[in-house]
């Protein structure tokens, strides 16, 4: 076989490979959203020992020097990668933490959108309704719940601590780690009814926390209140939007599962939702351990504590928008 007709038949596979070796070479875990490999990570082994085999041959035929280098180097990458060792798996977990779990984010941009407008329009109209009309939050949360949020945050009784009545520090924590996930098992979960659940979950939370923003605000508690919850919003009310992204791509799935079958758009959603859900996790055990630890201690000057919860809330916005940007650039590249 003529040089010529050799390259042309393997020409496409040598290409895959080389992509697959270029957005693959750096790390064993899923390749970035929008830049999926050209073949599946299974198939390299196979394609491996077939390159080893074209480069046998092509030296017992004598081919030009340029091809069997190319072939020499690409055998030597994936001889590489094949054979190193895995990473340690903290390692993995930071990476994921910190490239990973955001490029995934923006990866399901749509939906996060979609979920941060249930979110956050229903907290903004009702915040600003009880802020007018503090009178027409009892037909939102109760006379109940109203005095009860009175309590937690009355700046004239200093024996109690901001923004709890009761609780040491860690029992709080405790509290607040099963509370929080389970807001956002819950968003997450809600996708399952064909997207209808997390879109209650999303509008609840958002009317609740409006309205009890609005009124403590035109009560005259807002200052305890904005002073508890400015830090660790940042994590919680973040994680809450992208389960909330989470639960709706998994609804999406099972309304428009486009040119998949129903049961494997499913099963794809859900893989993308459980890696979300772990970050989630992360996100609202930090903002579990904010609350119960920093949020509620009562000495911390107004400066600080602010001050503080700027720096956070710039933190969390600049990971998403950021986080893992530089391997997408390689990737367009």
């Amino acid at each position: 076989m003529r040089q010529e007709q050799f390259v042309a038949r393997h020409q496409a596979e040598w290409q895959a490979l080389e992509y697959w070796l270029r957005h693959r070479g750096n790390a064993r875990g899923a390749p970035a959203p929008g830049a999926a490999a050209a073949m599946p990570d299974a198939e390299f082994p196979a394609r491996y020992r077939r390159l080893c085999q074209q480069l046998a041959l092509a030296r017992s035929r004598g081919y030009s020097a340029p091809l069997l280098a190319r072939l020499q180097q690409l055998m030597q990458d994936g001889h590489a990668v094949l054979y190193r060792a895995p990473p340690p798996r903290w390692r993995t977990a930071l990476e994921f933490v910190a490239a990973g779990f955001p490029r995934l984010v923006r990866a399901q941009a749509p939906v996060m959108w979609a979920s941060l407008a249930l979110f956050a329009l229903p907290l903004l109209a009702t915040g600003l309704l009880a802020l007018w009309r503090p009178d027409l939050a009892q037909h939102l949360l109760g006379q109940e719940q109203l005095a009860q949020l009175e309590r937690m945050y009355d700046s004239a009784d200093p024996a109690r601590a901001l923004g709890r009545e009761s609780g040491d520090d860690w029992r709080m924590f405790g509290h607040y780690v099963m509370n929080n996930i389970s807001i956002g098992l819950r968003t997450f979960a809600g996708g399952l009814l064909a997207g209808v659940g997390t879109v209650v979950v999303l509008l609840f939370n958002g009317v609740v926390i409006g309205t009890a923003a609005g009124y403590l605000q035109a009560v005259g508690h807002g200052g305890p209140f904005w002073r508890f919850v400015c830090t660790h919003g940042a994590l919680e009310l973040t994680a809450i939007v992208i389960a909330g992204g989470a639960g709706l791509r998994l609804g999406l799935a099972l309304v428009a599962p486009g040119n998949r079958r129903r049961r494997d758009a499913l099963v794809h959603a859900g893989r993308i939702g459980a890696r979300l859900c772990l970050g989630v996790a992360l996100m609202l055990l930090g903002a579990a351990f904010v609350e119960a630890f920093w949020s509620s201690t009562r000495w911390l000057a107004d400066w600080l504590r602010f001050g503080v919860a700027a720096l956070l809330w710039s933190g969390v916005l600049a990971w998403l928008w950021r986080g893992g940007r530089g391997a997408e650039d390689a990737d367009a590249a």
